[in-house]
């Protein structure tokens, strides 16, 4: 039975609630008009366009969640934060895009989450398949909702998926290979707490059997105590596979730095390469043809993304960066960086890591700071070397770079850009446009 015909028989004679409908709720919508169910209803904080909902019942506006009793399937897009709104036995309904794929789909999948890191070492899992002959597809947090392939799924493909913390939130079951990066304090206005949040990202392993590989950061491998996967752990400098003093090793072999031809900057990128080459490896691509695949790489839109020069000056746009560590990790991709920006949407993680990192750092001379994360930043940033430069928005965070930036500028904000930007996306576009180069 192909994918399609498992997903007609799962939603057969099903009153569904499609809850939020933004990209994967519109996607969900086409799927269940194409395999068929009992009803649909369409729920959503913010209104909907009655005709691109023809046919379906509307519940819109502050009491949408009233619609998760009456139902007996719930598809809920990633956007959509519970906590505590609805009783267990409701949350018992509830599935998704990524739990179907990763139940129904024939193909090998490789699944990849992290705090950081995701979209890249996605990428050139892909690339890496792609550049050895594989017939493979990247779909997920990327920008593909998972089931928007369905008719290219076969037991001879490769799909790799990208998954985020709210794609794996209500899963219950995991990929044949799973790539778990890092795990960071990130996203606590969408849960209860860390804990809660550290949870959604081990459901990556949590269902995988003796067959399946779990490629796992080895600071994480406390939490993996009853995986049953083959385990590899990641490290720098520690673990099965990883980076150390500008070489990759993948168990017994070296990859010296000189062999390692790549457009990507920082240690940060080198273990993330470490991780695709050995997640391509284990789909069957050889290690070097990874390996002469990945100077054709050139990197990810607004992750550590050189913009141009500004007089004598460099920008570099890392607008993806939403915690400490990120904003951390360009620092030391680009050690001789004299000017930061930081700041945005403030959900209340610790600075502390990033402030003590400023408090030691030897090249970073002006700190521009955002609102309103930056501003509880820049207060435990006691460095005298360090000029403090408050603005209120990026225009005035690029006119202020533009005047005191002598060698290198970068925008890595460690915060969310929601109340300020849509996406992360909109915040890089931004900067660059200001920036005019």
């Amino acid at each position: 039975m192909n994918i399609r015909d498992r997903l007609a028989d799962f939603f057969k004679d099903k009153n569904v609630l499609i809850l939020g409908f933004g990209r994967e709720g519109r996607s969900t919508l086409a799927l269940l008009r194409d395999v068929g169910c009992k009803s649909i209803t369409i729920a959503d904080k913010n209104s909907v366009d009655i005709v691109e909902a023809d046919g379906c019942r509307l519940v819109c506006g502050e009491d949408y969640l009233s619609s998760v009793y009456d139902c007996d399937i719930i598809m809920k897009a990633p956007g959509i934060g519970l906590k505590n709104d609805v009783p267990d036995e409701i949350k018992a309904k509830i599935t998704s895009q990524t739990d179907l794929f990763l139940r129904f789909c024939p193909s090998l999948v490789i699944g990849i989450t992290g705090t950081k890191g995701k979209s890249t070492t996605s990428s050139l899992i892909y690339h890496f398949l792609k550049s050895c002959g594989k017939k493979t597809m990247l779909i997920g947090n990327i920008g593909v909702p998972p089931l928007d392939r369905t008719a290219d799924f076969d037991k001879d493909a490769v799909v790799v998926c990208e998954m985020s913390c709210h794609q794996l939130e209500y899963v219950k079951a995991s990929p044949d290979i799973a790539v778990l990066l890092n795990v960071y304090p990130e996203h606590l206005d969408h849960y209860a707490d860390f804990e809660a949040y550290r949870a959604a990202k081990l459901n990556i392993f949590r269902y995988q059997s003796e067959r399946d590989t779990l490629i796992i950061f080895d600071e994480c491998l406390p939490f993996a105590e009853n995986a049953k996967a083959k385990i590899v752990t990641a490290g720098f400098a520690s673990g099965d596979i990883g980076t150390s003093d500008g070489n990759i090793y993948l168990h017994d072999t070296v990859i010296p730095s000189e062999k390692i031809h790549t457009r990507l900057r920082g240690e940060h990128n080198l273990y993330n390469i470490a991780i695709a080459v050995c997640a391509a490896v284990t789909a069957g691509c050889e290690l070097e043809q990874c390996l002469a695949a990945l100077p054709d790489f050139k990197g990810l839109e607004h992750r550590l993304e050189y913009v141009g020069k500004i007089g004598n000056a460099e920008s570099i746009n890392d607008s993806i960066s939403t915690a400490p560590q990120t904003a951390i990790a360009a620092l030391k991709a680009y050690p001789d960086t004299d000017t930061l920006i930081i700041g945005g949407m403030d959900r209340g993680i610790s600075y502390d890591a990033l402030s003590d990192y400023l408090n030691t750092d030897t090249s970073v001379r002006n700190l521009i700071i955002l609102p309103d994360s930056g501003i509880r930043a820049a207060e435990k940033v006691t460095n005298p070397n360090i000029q403090k430069i408050f603005v209120d928005n990026m225009q005035q965070a690029v006119d202020a770079a533009k005047e005191c930036t002598k060698i290198r500028c970068i925008l890595s904000p460690a915060a969310a850009s929601y109340g300020f930007y849509k996406n992360f996306e909109e915040r890089g576009k931004d900067f660059k446009r200001l920036l005019g180069v």
